[in-house]
């Protein structure tokens, strides 16, 4: 079947861990990888979408998740032409902390990017902050909000605190449950802190009994970056956060 639900971001907001953490779920089936359909891969039609789709049964949940519909123009309405019911996840974070964790993937590929502090600014001296920059980009959720909102009630996206998908995962999780209308079965007997990695990982990973926690690549150790420049930020963004909390009607505390 087509996903009834979709995880559509934001990017290092915690979106893997949150897929991960459903698929213990026995009424999700989820596809592993991002199908990158309605941004990157539309013109293969919804039948090539379907076939990657994992095969459910009666009252399974189908989902997916990509990060980078949230800010995709064309995305809200490509699924809503595919179903106005979808049921929409956005997992958001603190987005200062989000821009550094952005830049700190890409460092690890790339290591000989320009500074976190140079890519910040349009202009140093007066602090203009660089907007067209991606990292800086997605962090402005009420912008990309509205654009949801043209094709989407506000009551059909849930937003997940990634804040919160760390310090309590069994209360997120069982807000997610009851949005996509599933029975609470996942539940903090599922989860154990770990404290290497500064984040929960689960008891037993779906179709294992092993203890399962996120790759490599998750829970990266930041850069330090100059704090004028991270208070620089946090004065850019709040007014967009408390738009953004207007909107959802939730406080998410990053201010």
């Amino acid at each position: 079947r087509l996903p009834q639900a979709i995880i559509i971001g934001v990017k290092k907001g915690g979106t893997r861990a949150l897929l991960e953490f459903l698929r213990v779920h026995p009424d999700v089936r989820a596809v592993g990888a991002e199908p990158h359909f309605f941004d990157r891969n539309y013109e293969r039609g919804l039948g090539w979408y379907r076939d990657l789709m994992p095969r459910t049964l009666e009252g399974q949940i189908t989902m997916e998740k990509t990060p980078s519909y949230f800010v995709t123009k064309e995305a809200p309405a490509r699924i809503s032409s595919m179903s106005k019911g979808t049921k929409l996840i956005v997992v958001v974070r603190d987005p200062v902390t989000r821009a550094i964790s952005d830049y700190t993937q890409t460092l690890s590929k790339k290591p000989d990017i320009p500074t976190f502090e140079s890519l910040t600014f349009k202009n140093r001296t007066t602090g203009l902050i660089d907007t067209s920059w991606s990292a800086i980009q997605i962090g402005i959720y009420a912008k990309h909000l509205e654009n949801w909102l043209l094709y989407f009630p506000i009551g059909q996206i849930l937003f997940v605190s990634g804040e919160r998908l760390i310090s309590d995962p069994a209360g997120e999780l069982g807000r997610v449950q009851d949005f996509l209308g599933l029975k609470r079965i996942i539940t903090d007997k599922h989860f154990y802190f770990n404290k290497t990695k500064g984040f929960p990982c689960l008891k037993k990973a779906e179709g294992s009994s092993k203890p399962h926690c996120l790759g490599k690549t998750k829970g990266r150790t930041h850069p330090d970056i100059d704090q004028e420049v991270v208070q620089r930020l946090r004065d850019f963004y709040r007014p967009f956060n408390m738009k953004f909390y207007q909107m959802t009607g939730q406080d998410f505390g990053w201010d």
